[in-house]
């Protein structure tokens, strides 16, 4: 019973409704090595450098096209892919 109330009072700040993927797998790894938890930090990492790119080549004006042969990144790419940096 205490337990679905912690659960009750983590969740009733949550807009969504409840813990996300990442709190829950942490949470159930004591070490937090992720490794155990089934996370892939690698790729998290690789995800946060594309986030990266992708910001700075907004800033630069540059986002909207690929970046090896200039032409414009259809919208549709974008929207599916946003840290798509090549057409193809």
């Amino acid at each position: 019973m205490a337990q679905a109330q912690q659960t009750a009072d983590t969740t009733a700040g949550d807009p969504i409704g409840g813990e996300s993927a990442l709190d829950e797998s942490v949470a159930g790894d004591e070490s937090a090595t992720g490794e155990s938890a089934g996370l892939d930090l690698d790729a998290i990492e690789r995800d946060l450098a594309g986030v990266e790119v992708a910001l700075t080549r907004l800033d630069a004006g540059s986002y909207w096209t690929d970046e090896v042969t200039g032409a414009e990144l259809p919208a549709t790419l974008l929207e599916q892919h946003p840290t798509a940096r090549r057409a193809e």
